[in-house]
């Protein structure tokens, strides 16, 4: 079986790293989608808030640890500039989600359409494909399913790119509080872009393939 890392402690952290850090942002998208479905509940917004901003906190430290290993290990699995924007990579998507939790309250968005609750779907269907491709990154023998994961990615951004330009046109055409069109067309955008970091990482991850299969 050929591994990618060499059975070194410091070396297989890195795995554990990043696996502990997609489980974050999993985490980070289900809590979203747990908030925008009980959204009328206006006690549970609050908490639902305060946990993603808990769980991009450990994110972060995740990442910091990521960075410290790095610069501090001789031998690292792949290339350093390809750790670095994993693990950045990632982290942009759990900022993204703490963005749209937060903005909706200080936006004081009251009523949501289907559409957010759609693009709240595809983000933790991204995320959730992320952790898959990301699991497997220990051993290049996944190198196939793993650019296969990567597609998928790709395809769930093409789909979460025409949500949303379907929903800001139906806002044009349909809302008539121009307030509202503002807050919920850039609740749309902050989801869409969260998919596009998620294809982001998935380009790194098939660079981390094609370069070390």
């Amino acid at each position: 079986m050929r591994l990618l890392s060499v059975l070194m402690p410091r070396e297989r952290h890195f795995f554990t790293l990043f696996n502990n850090h997609a489980s974050l942002v999993v985490q980070g998208a289900a809590t979203l989608v747990e908030m925008l479905a009980g959204y009328s509940d206006n006690g549970r917004r609050d908490a639902y808030v305060e946990k993603i901003q808990s769980l991009e906190s450990a994110a972060d430290d995740v990442t910091h640890e990521t960075v410290a290993l790095m610069h501090n290990t001789f031998i690292t699995p792949f290339d350093r500039d390809q750790i670095n924007k994993l693990i950045q990579r990632m982290d942009d998507i759990l900022d993204l989600m703490q963005d749209t939790a937060e903005s909706l309250m200080l936006y004081d968005v009251h009523v949501l359409t289907p559409e957010v609750s759609q693009l709240a779907d595809l983000v933790h269907v991204c995320c959730v494909r992320v952790q898959d491709a990301v699991t497997k990154l220990s051993s290049m023998d996944n190198g196939p399913a793993i650019l296969k994961i990567c597609q998928e990615i790709d395809r769930l951004e093409t789909d979460a790119d025409r949500v949303t330009q379907a929903a800001i046109s139906r806002l044009f055409r349909e809302e008539q509080d121009v307030r509202q069109l503002v807050k919920l067309k850039a609740v749309y955008e902050l989801l869409e872009l969260t998919t596009d970091k998620c294809q982001d990482v998935a380009l790194v991850i098939e660079g981390v393939v094609l370069e070390n299969g």
